[in-house]
């Protein structure tokens, strides 16, 4: 069976930037990994990982590239993951992230299970839409949303004025 899938990369902006894949579900994540960054014009060799989502595109488990903890953990590695593993009808979506220090995500899902065709190569790129930003997009975290909205200290005082602060000539 053959798994299409559609890749969203997660941005901000009001251009839908994607990519529709067709792949082996018996095929590795670390493949699936290797057809999202060469669809996407990246050379793959930065770190990654797909994470296991729920409905509302909550982070859940780790599926990683490398395993570079120390001393034997039971990371989930990519290579040693089957996609029919991770993703099926009733649980569609990962959440990929590639390159850790720019942070390029993209969101995952299973559009539809089809039969093989004869003649087709897999992974097969189905579609291009839109183009890739020179740079990640910037992501704002819900903390960071409301930080306007938090005032630590409502008392009034304003830190940054020493002048207002009345604190003694001799004061320590």
């Amino acid at each position: 069976m053959i798994y299409r899938f559609r890749v969203v990369l997660d941005n901000d902006t009001k251009e839908d930037i994607f990519r529709d894949i067709e792949i082996r579900k018996t095929d590795s994540l670390e493949d699936l990994h290797n057809v999202i960054t060469q669809s996407f014009g990246f050379d793959g060799s930065e770190m990654a990982s797909f994470y296991i989502s729920d409905d509302d595109w909550n982070q859940g488990e780790e599926i990683s590239l490398f395993d570079m903890s120390e001393g034997g953990s039971d990371i989930q590695l990519m290579n040693e993951t089957t996609i029919d593993a991770t993703v099926s009808e009733s649980n569609t979506k990962l959440i990929y992230v590639y390159d850790f220090l720019s942070m390029w995500t993209f969101l995952v899902e299973l559009a539809e299970v089809v039969e093989e065709a004869d003649g087709t190569d897999y992974p097969n790129l189905l579609f291009v839409h839109g183009q890739v930003p020179g740079e990640a997009p910037e992501k704002t975290f819900e903390a960071e949303k409301n930080e306007d909205d938090f005032d630590e200290f409502s008392d009034g005082y304003n830190s940054e004025d020493y002048d207002q602060l009345d604190y003694g000539e001799n004061w320590n």
